[in-house]
Parts: structure tokens; C-alpha cells; sequence
């Protein structure tokens, strides 16, 4: 039987990425260029942001391809939650092994359903042989002086993160002790398939003062803040939105490290004026997305953490670094 000819690089674009998205009018010129022509509409910043996956370090090997086309959206989409920008465009970067249809059929089908929810168009890109990596840019719109940063943090504000915090860092620690089976689909998607929290982003622009999405996990991204913002900040365990599962598993481990430390969350941490707090309710509710007050905003540097007993939690892991966190293997981070 005659084997079917492999697929060159443009056949691969057009057959596969050419169409992967609607369009939209402010791509005046998409794929098939040398350059994508894009317009910015005028009062607009340009939000713009970029991830790299690459197998055996952010997933492994044997993942999904229709989960990991979502996630390698996703995890760009929660950088511009996280500035209160709205998505518009994305360029994908693709190096594979081999074309394999089969492959590049789901992750086309994860990575356009994600895209689609939030408007995004494709609108260029490039792929190349070698080991699977997969590299997004994202960019997006966000009214000039109304972003959300890092160093907008007062003292006073209340802190809050969005949904619940965890459950990523627990399926990944036991996907990678060999205990996947048991693991339940909803544990697995919170690690697969994170859901970035654009519309709560978007809302917050009007009533936070600062934020950050949980990518390296609330210890670490929650410092970014605090560094950037000159202060510090105390927050008590016991006011850490968690899910029963990982309420069970601090239950027998005591492990709040996998909580604090453990990174993949994609929610938002957030900090805002304390008068704000009916505001935040009332949109967690419009939005039916928790968000949880956990702590507030202090003068005297550092992150103090507070155990239900009123005593200091003293760490033993820091939030995911991929040139301080020695190891080899899938990363929470």
C-alpha cells in the first residue's frame, strides 16, 4: 500500500492553523504573510504576553493533545486576566517531532474552542521539527491607564483570589507517583485545562487595586506583588478557598506546601480597598466564581502566614522557578 506523502510546513499551515479561528476587523492581514497587519483602536493599550510548554517540563508526554491545545492558550489568556485586558490576538510557534494528523487534529480542536469563547484570532505564527514545545502570544486590549499591575497594592486592601486553590498541585503530585487512575476527571482538569478568568479580569478593572494570576503558586505570585508594590502582607490558612478533596488530603498530610507552593492554580490573586468588599460579593455572585477574602495588606514587609491555631506557618517549599527548582519531570509551575 502506498504510504501518504508527510506533510511539508505550508501544508501543515494551511491544512491545519490557516482557518483555525474566526476573524476579526482589526486583522487587517492574517496568516500567509510575512507580517500580520493588525490595528489598534485608538485609547487602547496593547496587553501582550507570551508562554513556552515544553514536554517533560509543563506537561507529559503522553497528555492529551486536545487538552494541551487548550492549555497552552489558557495559560496566556490568565497573564491577560490578570492585567484586566481583553483578549484579541495570539501567534502560535509549534515545534514537533513529526506532523502527525491524527495529533494535530485535536490539538487544533482544544486550542480553537478556547479561542473561540474568547474572540481570539490566530493571526500568524511558525512551526519547526524537534521536541514538542508549544510557545503563544497573546495580545490584548486594555483602555490606556486603566490596567491592572503588580505595584497597585495599598496598605489596608483586602486580598482575594478567585475560585479555589490546590487541586492542580494535587493531581500533578499524584500523576507523577504513578496514581493517576484513581484521579478524578474534575482534579485532572484543573491541571489540564485551566479556565482563565477574563471576565472576572475585565470586572475587576473598576475595583481592584493590583493583581496577579497563580501560575507558580499564591506564596510566590502573591510576593510578586508585595515586592513590587513596596509592603507586605498577612494571610490565614484557614480563609484559603479549598476544595474538599484537598481539604482531606492537609487533613492527613498536613502539606500546606501543595496549597501555597504547588503553582498551576490559573486564578487571580487580587488586592482591593476594604470599602470594596460588597462590590467584590456582589460580582463573585453576577459571575458565580468565588471570591475569597484571605488576608490583608500590611506596612511591614514580607508574607506572613497564619495557622488555624494563630501561629506562624513557616514554609519548606518556594513557588516554581525553572532555573532555582532543581529536579527533573513534569513541573507545578
Amino acid at each position: 500500500m502506498k504510504q501518504p506523502s508527510p506533510l511539508s510546513e505550508f501544508d501543515l499551515i494551511s491544512r491545519y492553523f490557516a482557518n483555525l479561528t474566526a476573524s476579526r476587523g482589526d486583522v487587517l492581514l492574517g496568516i500567509g504573510d510575512d507580517a500580520a497587519l493588525l490595528e489598534v483602536p485608538p485609547g487602547m493599550a496593547l496587553a501582550v504576553s507570551i508562554d513556552t510548554l515544553v514536554a517533560g517540563v509543563h506537561f507529559f508526554a503522553d497528555v492529551s493533545p486536545e487538552s494541551l491545545g487548550h492549555k497552552s492558550l489558557a495559560v496566556n489568556l490568565s497573564d491577560l486576566a490578570a492585567m484586566g485586558a481583553e483578549p484579541v490576538w495570539a501567534t502560535l510557534a509549534l515545534t514537533l517531532p513529526e506532523a502527525n494528523p491524527s495529533w494535530l487534529e485535536a490539538f487544533v480542536r482544544g486550542f480553537s474552542r478556547l479561542a473561540a469563547i474568547h474572540g481570539v484570532a490566530l493571526v500568524g505564527g511558525d512551526t519547526t521539527r524537534g521536541p514538542l514545545s508549544i510557545t503563544v502570544q497573546i495580545h490584548g486590549f486594555v483602555p490606556v491607564g486603566q490596567a491592572l499591575r503588580r505595584s497597585g497594592a495599598r496598605v489596608g486592601d483586602r486580598i482575594y483570589v478567585t475560585g479555589s486553590l490546590g487541586e492542580a498541585a494535587l493531581a500533578l503530585k499524584r500523576l507523577q507517583a504513578g496514581a493517576g487512575e484513581g484521579l478524578s476527571v474534575e482534579l485532572r482538569q484543573r491541571l489540564e485545562m485551566p479556565q482563565p478568568r477574563i471576565e472576572a479580569g475585565l470586572s475587576l478593572r473598576s475595583l481592584a487595586n493590583s493583581a496577579i494570576d497563580l501560575s507558580d503558586g499564591l506564596q510566590a505570585d502573591l510576593g510578586h506583588i508585595l515586592a513590587a508594590s513596596g509592603v507586605g502582607a498577612r494571610i490565614r490558612l484557614q480563609q484559603l478557598p479549598l476544595c474538599s478533596t484537598v481539604m482531606d488530603w492537609i487533613a492527613k498530610t498536613g502539606e500546606w506546601d501543595q496549597v501555597l507552593a504547588g503553582g498551576d492554580d490559573y486564578e487571580l490573586c487580587f488586592t482591593a480597598a476594604a470599602d470594596r468588599h460588597d462590590e467584590i460579593q456582589q460580582l463573585s455572585q453576577k459571575l458565580n466564581l468565588a471570591m475569597s477574602h484571605i488576608g490583608e495588606v500590611e506596612s511591614m514587609p514580607g508574607l506572613r502566614v497564619i495557622k488555624p491555631d494563630g501561629q506562624p506557618w513557616l514554609a519548606t517549599k518556594r513557588g516554581f522557578d525553572h532555573f532555582a527548582t532543581p529536579g527533573s519531570g513534569v513541573s507545578d509551575g
